[in-house]
């Protein structure tokens, strides 16, 4: 009825105004009809009326036209907020995919989805000293709830810090040449093993709270330390580079006289890969990303049968467990 009767008003509306029209336009040339038509205040009264009221109406049309714009407008964002938090909720739970740039942040957090599924966990690393994964990796097992079913195996590659390197080193003034920095290397494996002690002490605490059984390998190889690798299982892998150089004094050993002004002799040369971008590969995404996962697992798989075992040694004094 409304429907109707919007659109009966508009014709009549339309009509009763061109009547007016055209009787106006008789009035002027016929003098009967103007002469009817003199002094009929009224009339005139009401056509006013008539046109407020159409003009009136129009108004209302439009109010409510841009109100209904409005209305729409603001469904609109709130469906577009509606499904971009949907879609966010669906990539954080998806994870990251194949090929994606991430963080360590984020192989730490897959770590700890990894082993919180309980049963058999194995977790492999090649690092430089562990520092950025053994650290996170070890305050995950200690924060996870009990699961005596729980087996987790950390398998950690590192250089072989017991013989002499390029990279890290010292570089010589006389030639710009890299030599090797044993003060240097001797503080990198007390950092290593004190990673490794720290490592295995959580066996420990994670039996006390029965949160299942750990198992923790320390293997070096004779290597500079340019690439980063990660493992979950033979599933997922993290790959990057130590992409930082940063030279600064030698204060690890005196092995080289000690810097003075204008004179670069004892300039530590050392990797920095600390905030270096990884990129996450996934044998579940088809190939090529699935190929690429077994090349990486076979070649760590192969340096830690080449490697040789990293004894246990007493943590540094004053580490923390």
């Amino acid at each position: 009825m409304a429907a109707l009767w919007g659109r009966a008003e508009a014709t009549l509306t339309k009509g009763l105004l061109l009547a007016v029209f055209f009787v106006g336009l008789v009035a002027q040339f016929a003098k009967p009809v103007g002469d009817a038509l003199e002094g009929k205040t009224y009339i005139g009264g009401a056509l006013l009326s008539i046109v407020g009221y159409v003009l009136y109406a129009e108004v209302l049309r439009l109010n409510a036209a841009r109100d209904t714009e409005r209305e729409e407008m603001r469904q609109l964002h709130e469906a577009v907020s509606r499904l971009s938090g949907e879609i966010q909720e669906l990539t954080a739970r998806l994870g990251p995919q194949a090929g994606d740039g991430t963080t360590m942040d984020l192989l730490i957090e897959e770590c700890a989805q990894a082993v919180l599924r309980g049963g058999e966990t194995h977790l492999s690393g090649m690092c430089f000293t562990g520092e950025t994964f053994v650290d996170p990796l070890r305050r995950v097992l200690e924060d996870l709830p009990p699961d005596p079913s729980r087996s987790v195996s950390v398998r950690i590659l590192v250089p072989d810090f017991t013989r002499p390197t390029g990279v890290p080193g010292l570089v010589r003034n006389a030639d710009g040449k890299l030599v090797d920095a044993p003060g240097f290397r001797r503080h990198l494996s007390g950092k290593i093993a004190g990673y490794a002690h720290d490592l295995r002490t959580t066996r420990g605490r994670m039996l006390n709270k029965n949160q299942g059984t750990l198992s923790v390998e320390f293997r070096a190889v004779h290597m500079s330390p340019f690439l980063k690798l990660y493992a979950i299982g033979n599933d997922v892998v993290y790959e990057g580079i130590y992409d930082t150089l940063e030279v600064r004094p030698d204060e690890y050993g005196a092995s080289v006289p000690a810097p003075r002004p204008g004179n670069d002799d004892g300039q530590l040369l050392d990797l920095i890969g600390r905030g270096s971008l990884l990129t996450r590969w996934s044998r579940y995404d088809g190939e090529p990303a699935g190929g690429l996962v077994r090349r990486r697992c076979d070649f760590f798989d192969t340096l830690w049968d080449a490697a040789k075992r990293l004894e246990p040694e007493p943590a540094p004094s004053g580490s923390g467990a």
